[in-house]
């Protein structure tokens, strides 16, 4: 007994039962040791109970925790001094790393701030295409080769194309360094973008376009897209349409590589279990020789306002029991100001749940459908402000009524009170630091920067940001970017049902899916 008395003193009693058990000691003392331990265990949870039982009513005099606000948020810099390193490369290659030595891991990435917006609206598409068709084989190494050379290190590559950039990105053992660089360089620098695999990709390309005509979904954002921005590429789906992808090629792809990816248009960056001097070595080595070439023009501005006034289109699908819904107007660019207000207009509206004023009315009081959200689709030019729902056919324009009354609402007589203010507030500032818990998240963040070329110290300054903004700045969010006069309203469903129901509200138009 004295050696299973010594191993902890501290009342951590399934521990030492834990020790004690281990060994080779009699069934009698083992049989005591467990007694012990679940003795001490049953004596906490009844403990306990009558601990927090006694919570609310007076400890000290002080009320209960969660009855009291949020303390404020801290406002220490997201990066720690020292962590992070920026350099500019003589032929305008942005340079980053934040080291984080805690793992032995490592992720290496480039992104290129141009995107699918930059596309002509006549090759729609082609980014996605693009960053496929890199994939698919660099520098010595066919499309196997280049997943078994990935494979081989247990590293993972990602290329993708969003509406303002698009990005390479290897993640690895900080062990593979050499591995990881040369397979970055090679996938960025030299991919191979050959007209076999081509031919592939775009049979998948359009087989996915296919597929998503059959997604309510997906078809009536395509609808309310093209009703927003007519002629102009955020018109049509990132991924394109049959029509354009149909025409695209090698070539192009070639044509589009060429044009986007050039160190002055490029970030490069390396987070993880790396030295600054390190990385900075290797990219000087791996890209510094990359020939300078001119950046490619950004998206151009779509017209505005979009739409110019109310417009119902009735998108026919007659199988359908179930109307989806989309309400819409232009919004706001991700460099603008005023973003931040926007999105604390949003969470009240519609973008935060079953907190939302949209849900409380839609769902809980009128039962008309399971869900509904809103929201501002933050682009280098203004994209998209978004309402999106469904219901029953028969219920749609009740269901539509509702959501205007409520954006009308929220823009006039009965505008985000100080308590939603609040609580949205105190929702953005958690939720920000919850989306910045590891390191590529930061680094993620700060590549954003980057590409929107916002200033440096933008996550620093987010909190104190948030808590600057008044009820007037809300307010006159919502009067310039809520505009249910001049709404584009969507609706995929039944034309046959549908179209009485709107005739009232606006001009109809109705189209084929």
């Amino acid at each position: 007994m004295r050696a299973c008395a010594k191993t902890r003193k501290t009342g951590e009693a399934i521990e030492g039962a834990a020790v004690c058990g281990a060994g080779r000691a009699p069934e009698r003392l083992r049989s005591a040791g467990l007694r012990w331990a679940l003795a001490s265990l049953l004596g906490s949870l009844l403990v306990l109970p009558l601990a927090c039982a006694q919570l609310p009513g007076s400890l000290g005099g002080h009320a209960p925790a969660w009855t009291l606000p949020p303390p404020p948020p801290a406002l220490a810099p997201v990066v720690r001094p020292g962590a992070l390193t920026r350099v500019e490369l003589e032929n305008g290659l942005e340079v980053l790393v934040l080291e984080d030595h805690r793992l032995p891991k490592l992720k290496l990435g480039v992104a290129v701030r141009r995107g699918a917006g930059a596309v002509d609206p006549t090759l729609a598409g082609l980014a996605e295409f693009t960053a496929e068709l890199m994939n698919r084989g660099a520098g010595e190494r066919d499309a196997l080769a280049l997943a078994e050379a990935v494979d081989d290190i247990g590293a993972s590559l990602a290329i993708v194309a969003g509406w303002d950039s698009m990005s390479v990105s290897l993640s690895g053992l900080s062990r593979d360094l050499d591995s990881l660089v040369e397979i970055l360089r090679d996938v960025v620098l030299s991919p191979r973008l050959g007209d076999a695999e081509a031919t592939k990709t775009r049979a998948e390309q359009l087989a996915g376009l296919e597929a998503a005509d059959d997604n309510p979904r997906m078809l009536v954002r395509r609808h309310a897209m093209a009703a927003l921005y007519p002629g102009h590429r955020y018109g049509l789906p990132i991924a394109g349409t049959r029509e354009t992808v149909a025409k695209l090629d090698a070539a192009r792809a070639r044509a589009l590589h060429r044009d986007y990816f050039v160190p002055g248009n490029t970030i490069l960056y390396a987070v993880g279990d790396i030295e600054a001097d390190a990385w900075l070595e290797h990219a000087r080595r791996a890209f510094g020789s990359w020939p300078l070439g001119p950046v490619p023009a950004a998206t151009p501005a779509p017209a505005s306002p979009t739409p110019s006034a109310r417009r119902i289109t009735i998108v026919d699908k007659a199988d359908l029991v179930q109307a989806r819904i989309m309400i819409g107007n232009d919004g706001l660019a991700r460099s603008d100001p005023r973003r931040i207000a926007a999105g604390l207009l949003n969470d009240t509206l519609g973008g935060s749940g079953f907190s939302s004023r949209m849900m409380a009315t839609l769902r809980s009081a009128e039962g008309l459908t399971y869900g509904v959200g809103s929201g501002f689709a933050l682009r280098r030019q203004p994209g998209p402000f978004l309402v999106s729902t469904f219901t029953r056919v028969s219920e749609a324009r009740r269901a539509v009524d509702i959501l205007l009354a409520e954006i009308e609402a929220i823009r006039g007589d009965r505008p985000q009170s100080p308590d939603e203010l609040a609580k949205s507030k105190s929702y953005n500032v958690g939720q920000f630091g919850l989306g910045l818990e590891t390191s590529s998240a930061v680094m993620r963040s700060l590549v954003d920067l980057a590409v929107y070329d916002l200033p440096e110290d933008s996550l620093d300054t987010y909190r104190a940001r948030v808590q600057a903004v008044g009820a007037q700045d809300v307010a006159a969010v919502a009067r310039d970017f809520l505009q249910p006069d001049r709404a584009g309203i969507i609706v995929l469903g039944p034309a046959e049902a549908l179209v009485p129901q709107f005739e009232s509200l606006g001009d109809v138009v109705v189209v084929q899916p």
